[in-house]
């Protein structure tokens, strides 16, 4: 099973407001938890979320369908994850899955990135 502390990171091109919406949506819809939020830079906010392994499969629907764009490697752990479940018995479901979860926002990096070199020719 994945250590504890999975790291998965993802990003989107959407909307911040309406993504992190979807996103804390996604999580409380299947029963999680976020504990810790931060960002990292302007355009890059990390979680800190707990979720029973019995959603896993709900989780990673929903960060999909809000838009979040993952990793090769975030799509293997939650593929992992999901295997888990499958093959776990009914009272190891309610085991609890911690994950760090990083999303980058591309549209607001670029925006940023241009008027940063737009203002360095100014």
């Amino acid at each position: 099973m994945p250590s504890p502390g999975q790291s998965i990171q993802g990003y989107s091109y959407e909307d911040r407001q309406e993504t992190m919406a979807a996103v804390f949506g996604a999580v409380t819809d299947c029963g999680g938890w976020v504990l810790h939020r931060r960002n990292l830079s302007p355009a890059t906010l990390e979680l800190q979320i707990e979720v029973e392994l019995r959603s896993i499969q709900d989780l990673y629907a929903g960060l999909i369908a809000a838009g979040m764009e993952l990793t090769r490697s975030g799509h293997l752990a939650f593929t992992e994850l999901c295997t888990c479940r499958t093959h776990r018995r009914a009272a190891e479901l309610a085991q609890i899955v911690d994950m760090r979860l990083e999303i980058s926002f591309l549209e607001e990096y670029t925006l940023h990135s241009i008027l940063m070199t737009g203002s360095a020719s100014a």
